[in-house]
């Protein structure tokens, strides 16, 4: 698998916002709007990673 600098840095990102998700929803009340947006960034950033694979 060809890892370019911007793939490397989309992979850094995804595994961000998987810790944080991981964090708000091991709160006692977590914020459910909140996991909502980070769960939609981090999808937008797989498909981003997908389409940069397939490109390569």
């Amino acid at each position: 698998m060809i890892h370019t600098p911007r793939l490397r840095s989309l992979e850094a990102r995804h595994a961000e916002l998987e810790q944080r998700i991981a964090a708000e929803g091991g709160r006692p009340r977590p914020d459910d709007e909140r996991i909502a947006r980070l769960k939609r960034e981090k999808l937008a950033l797989k498909e981003e990673m997908e389409r940069l694979r397939r490109q390569k």
